[in-house]
């Protein structure tokens, strides 16, 4: 039996692919597993029970990631689960800047006592004309999973595609356009495009790539959208950037004190993943990699350990052990088990930086001390005897 606990609202349809084996409990201290959406556990304390946190959703900013490796405490999240919500309303973005609709709303709704609306209509629309994207060019930086459904998405719409990715993964290159251009530099990216959208995560590196520096390379007039993290966009150089008209328009789905109300911002709240398909297929997915973790080991989507996959043990017993990424691990472990006369039917063992995972199939019984002894082992964080 498996104890959960939401920390925040976590869609039915994910909880419902739950078994009998899962129960909920009313106090996080006495979960095996964590469901978490936006709640930040920075300055949780963790019950020793704790195996798993999953994240529904992509961004983990909200958990202490190396806390919880330390505390062999591993950490999912649903990369792509929620992509395509976010790609609908990136084209929704590059629409809005690209013709003001939101003015043009504004406008009837502010005539709407009008008695001649409809000829005063045919005068006041030239205000809200703007320009089509077929022809534009539009530059994607990060060819992940919502990335990758923008470029394309850019090319189905007739725009001159540029994609920025050295870290590029071979399945997603595989499912982009190839009509899609490889853009060498972010630089050539900046100083090509019409439309600039950013899908990369606030790794310390990417922290203000958007600045005074990047935004004077771009093309006068170029529309910037940022839904990926607000931290990416220097605001303060983006507000200039406004004034001037080098930008044309900022699209942003995180209003924050500084931009928010800024003339040329488009600013909306925080939308991207909150549809309702995003939020079941987030928990469907995250109630998934729990269940194949805690029953099986199975790691898949983890942000702090390695994916280890080893499918359903059959016949056989498991240890699974999480451990720091140190030599000789794997020598302690089965000389531990060769003392105890158990026999090794199948072994995996992947490492992620300072971080192991070790998965052992055992073909026989597995004595009730051999987890207590492999706990003994310096640099073992948690081991788990699975029946």
């Amino acid at each position: 039996m498996f104890h959960y606990y939401c920390m925040n609202p976590i869609s039915q349809v994910g909880i419902d692919k739950m078994t009998d084996k899962y129960v909920p409990v009313s106090d996080p201290q006495k979960a095996d597993a964590l469901l978490v959406r936006s709640a930040d556990l920075h300055e949780a304390q963790f019950a020793p029970e704790l195996k798993a946190i999953a994240r529904a959703g992509a961004g983990v900013n909200n958990i202490p990631l190396e806390r919880c490796a330390q505390e062999g405490i591993v950490v999912f999240n649903t990369p792509g689960a929620n992509a395509n919500g976010v790609k609908e309303l990136v084209i929704a973005g590059m629409l809005l800047a690209s013709r003001d609709i939101i003015g043009g709303i504004n406008w009837v709704q502010e005539n709407e006592e009008d008695g001649n609306i409809a000829k005063d209509t045919e005068k006041a629309k030239k205000a809200f004309a703007g320009c089509e994207l077929e022809g534009k060019k539009l530059g994607v930086i990060g060819l992940g999973a919502i990335g990758g459904l923008v470029a394309n998405a850019g090319i189905y719409l007739g725009m001159e595609v540029y994609g920025f990715d050295p870290y590029v993964s071979v399945d997603a290159a595989w499912r982009l356009s190839r009509n899609i251009h490889h853009a060498q530099t972010v630089d050539e990216l900046y100083k090509n495009c019409d439309y600039i959208t950013l899908h990369v995560p606030a790794t310390p590196a990417n922290r203000g790539m958007i600045d005074r520096n990047s935004l004077g390379l771009m093309k006068k007039g170029v529309v910037v959208l940022n839904f990926a993290r607000d931290v990416l966009v220097n605001e303060e150089d983006m507000i200039d950037a406004l004034e001037s008209g080098q930008v044309k328009h900022y699209v942003s789905d995180f209003p924050t004190p500084v931009i928010a109300g800024v003339k040329g911002a488009i600013v909306i709240p925080h939308l991207g993943a909150s549809t309702e398909e995003s939020e079941d297929n987030c928990a469907v997915m995250a109630v998934r990699q729990l269940m194949d973790y805690l029953e099986y080991g199975n790691i898949k989507n983890s942000v702090n350990y390695p994916d280890c996959d080893m499918g359903k043990p059959g016949n056989n017993k498991r240890i699974v052990l999480l451990h720091y990424n140190k030599p000789n691990m794997l020598g302690q472990f089965t000389k531990i088990l060769a003392d105890d006369n158990m026999n090794i039917a199948d072994l995996s063992n992947k490492s992620k930086g300072a971080y192991a995972y070790t998965m052992i199939d055992i073909d026989s019984d597995i004595p009730a001390d051999v987890a207590d002894d492999l706990r003994k082992i310096e640099g073992v964080l948690r081991v788990r005897v699975l029946n």
